[in-house]
């Protein structure tokens, strides 16, 4: 994990689902309210489970996009 920006940012491409999301909600466990997370990933999977993971819990997905393959997730870590 890196940390730029006011950002954290995890790398699990070419991690299989359900990694990515497992790997994001660990590392917003150790977040404050409000600080975001940047995960990248290149399972296809990872749109529909990190989408899921968001709504679930209570953390809001940002932004999303894709770039040859690589999908980037920003999530606002939810207030207390």
């Amino acid at each position: 994990m890196l940390r730029a920006m006011g950002e954290m940012l995890i790398d699990a491409q070419f991690q299989k689902s359900p990694l990515p999301v497992l790997r994001a909600a660990r590392a917003l466990r150790g977040l404050g309210a409000g600080e975001k997370l940047r995960v990248l990933a290149t399972d296809p999977d990872a749109v529909a489970d990190v989408r899921d993971f968001c709504k679930t819990s209570g953390h809001a997905l940002i932004a999303t996009s894709e770039i040859s393959g690589v999908f980037s997730f920003t999530i606002r870590r939810k207030p207390e």
